[in-house]
């Protein structure tokens, strides 16, 4: 999966650094990332600090083994040289062969949306400030203070038998799926997999066990798989507006996704070995 990048090591914890030549710095316009693609090494390449005419205002993000992230904030970069912005679907797109810098990009964005979505305190409006502390957004009118918002979500393997449960989205990601969604408010992730799978399929589920879970950058979200099997009848209702696609498939009928990067496809992955945990 994305993060798995051994040996290579995140270290995600917050420090209040400056920025040297050799940092590399996250450049963002509209969500698309400032990078290109290095055909030879087959990786993406970002841009450090002293590729740079001018030096941008910085906060450190996160580091990978010893090389430092840091995200640029204020004036806007032209694309310049080889580098030009890419979308995370772009990236993802790519299917890389190595997953290092990958998760980089998509851990820079999630930081990147939740700071681009705090500069203004939503209890009294003021403008906020960096913390200088923690990772954190501080209003200096009021004191609200915001940390990185990370949702919740499951993702769903329903096994009947010796079929699994493929589904595809009605709008997004156009390759094959599981039953996934959110967990709301006062619900357990169980209940949460018994939900979501009776509303987008009309199934209910027993034996839910607990699989892996998944840091999922682009969507600010993390990610906890669950194996369970089909309880009582396994006519398929689906839901028409969530998705376009729902059916029981033998593990010689799917077809995976196109990259390793997801909980999804790796869960798919271990069913068709005869292995759900």
């Amino acid at each position: 999966m994305i993060q798995d990048i051994f040996p290579s090591r995140l270290n995600n914890a917050y420090k209040k650094e400056t920025a040297d030549a050799d940092s590399f710095i996250m450049i963002f316009r509209n969500g698309a990332l400032l990078t290109y693609f290095d055909s030879d090494k087959k990786d993406i390449v970002f841009p450090k600090m002293k590729e740079l005419d001018e030096i941008p205002e910085t906060e450190y993000l996160f580091s990978v083994d010893n090389d430092r992230y840091f995200l640029s904030f204020g004036k806007d970069t032209e694309p310049f040289g080889q580098y030009g912005y890419m979308t995370v679907k772009e990236l993802r797109g790519l299917a890389l062969s190595t997953s290092r810098s990958i998760f980089a990009a998509f851990t820079a964005y999630h930081l990147w949306k939740w700071y681009d979505s705090s500069r203004f305190c939503g209890v009294c409006g003021s403008r906020t400030a960096h913390s200088g502390r923690e990772r954190a957004m501080v209003c200096p009118d009021c004191g609200n203070t915001i940390y990185p918002r990370i949702n919740p979500a499951v993702i769903i393997g329903v096994v009947n038998g010796d079929k699994i449960l493929i589904t595809r989205y009605r709008v997004g990601y156009a390759h094959n799926a599981l039953v996934a969604g959110f967990t709301e408010i006062g619900e357990t992730l169980e209940q949460t997999v018994e939900r979501e799978v009776m509303e987008e399929t009309g199934l209910k589920v027993k034996n839910i066990r607990y699989y892996r879970s998944q840091p999922w950058g682009p969507a600010s979200d993390i990610l906890m798989g669950f194996f369970c099997e089909a309880d009582g009848s396994c006519d398929i209702k689906m839901d028409a507006s969530e998705l376009k696609y729902a059916e029981w498939l033998s593990k010689d009928e799917i077809e995976l996704q196109p990259d390793n990067y997801s909980l999804t496809n790796e869960m798919i992955k271990v069913f068709c070995k005869g292995l759900t945990f």
